[in-house]
């Protein structure tokens, strides 16, 4: 196929957020939002938070398997205007700037010239979770499921460069999409990376869950560099600069930005002078199964089921808390797809008792890194990097 058509659908979306100003502080991130009965292209019924540009949340049931369905997979798209079609005969990444060779590489290229590998990795926004800020700060109020693990297929960004041949001061690498702006004064979402810092985990993807990446993940290339939060995940990878020295742009050097301090953290009335970009992901955990408000009987045996994952460190545990918090139990893990994937865990138990049943779990990491409860988490003005401990509140009946 050499075509791929998109037809756009529009639907009228808002949502009223209140803010607390009194003092700044974290709370649970908003839960069971509903989904709306209509599907976007590819994607099955999901959370709306907006038509244009198109911003989906995977609900909570889904977040029970190591692999997200590319129907469920979350949205994040920065510009109002899409492509709306994609022709591969004229599609192409063009790699130029400190390189010995400048060139035009098709997807067919890509597929044929060079060695494919795959790498299973969560792909997370940096403000998922961003609705658990007080005061409320700017940004989608995404509630936890602005994220999701795929197994991605293409092609190792070094073997790209490598054919390119870098010069001896090539230091940088700026990165262009297709989300672009509507005005020419506002700039395109250019990201940038350090050529040290690649890793060859870090590929330009082809494919999504064995099939082509859906168009609104950023079909028909993508750029997937794992254990960074999904703003450096370039969507429609159309352009790789390689630069000598870092060049400014609006998404590296004024958005997607926290506090370069130890908390990264500051307040509404004296923000950090000293910022750095939003790079690795922490370490979190989130419970699948059950839902909030959900109904159990009482006396029968209840699996709760859920994800854990890090930037790459990889998953020691997953603990259980039934009394707020108090004492923990240990999680069953299931077996690690990849250190950037979710890691499974269930827990079992048989409510006794009825009436509300508070659910908490929290991950720990190889590093000793642990997710901190939500009242712990310091605010800043992004809304970056929540990781608070999850929990769900189940009425036995």
């Amino acid at each position: 196929m050499h075509r791929r058509e998109f037809f756009k659908i529009s639907f009228a979306a808002a949502t009223a957020i209140v803010a607390n100003l009194e003092a700044s502080n974290t709370i649970r991130p908003r839960d069971n939002q509903k989904v709306l009965p209509i599907k976007f292209p590819q994607k099955r019924e999901l959370i709306l938070h907006s038509d244009r540009p198109p911003l989906l949340e995977t609900p909570r049931d889904f977040f029970t398997t190591a692999i997200t369905p590319n129907d469920a997979f979350f949205v994040r798209w920065h510009m109002p205007i899409i492509p709306t079609a994609t022709n591969l005969d004229t599609y192409y990444v063009h790699i130029h700037g400190e390189v010995e060779k400048r060139l035009y590489l098709t997807v067919d290229m890509l597929k044929n010239d060079f060695e494919a590998v795959e790498v299973t990795a969560v792909m997370q926004c940096g403000g998922n979770s961003r609705s658990a800020f007080r005061p409320t700060t700017s940004g989608i109020q995404w509630g936890s499921g602005a994220m999701g693990c795929a197994t991605f297929k293409g092609v190792r960004l070094k073997d790209i460069l490598k054919k390119a041949g870098l010069k001896e001061d090539a230091r940088w690498i700026s990165l262009n999409g297709n989300d672009k702006a509507v005005m020419t004064k506002i700039e395109n979402f250019k990201r940038e990376l350090k050529i040290d810092e690649i890793s060859d985990d870090t590929i330009v993807a082809y494919e999504m869950n064995g099939e082509e990446i859906p168009f609104l993940n950023g079909y028909p290339l993508r750029l997937i560099i794992p254990g960074f939060y999904a703003d450096s995940w370039v969507k429609q990878l159309s352009d790789i600069y390689v630069t000598k020295e870092y060049q400014k742009y609006f998404f590296m050097d004024v958005a997607y930005r926290i506090p370069d301090n130890e908390c990264e953290c500051e307040e509404p009335d004296n923000l950090a002078k000293k910022t750095k970009p939003l790079e690795y992901m922490n370490v979190k955990s989130y419970i699948g199964y059950p839902k909030n408000n959900q109904k159990v009987k009482r006396a029968t045996n209840l699996r709760i089921k859920g994800v854990a994952f890090d930037a790459g460190e990889g998953i020691k545990a997953v603990q259980i808390s039934l009394d707020g918090g108090k004492t923990w139990q240990s999680a069953t893990l299931a077996d690690e797809l990849s250190r950037y994937a979710f890691r499974v865990f269930t827990y079992n138990l048989k409510p006794m008792k009825k009436g509300k049943l508070q659910i908490m779990a929290k991950a720990i990491n190889n590093k000793g890194e642990e997710q901190p409860f939500a009242h712990e988490i310091k605010w800043n003005h992004g809304g970056y990097k929540y990781n608070g401990i999850d929990s769900v509140t189940v009425t036995v009946v």
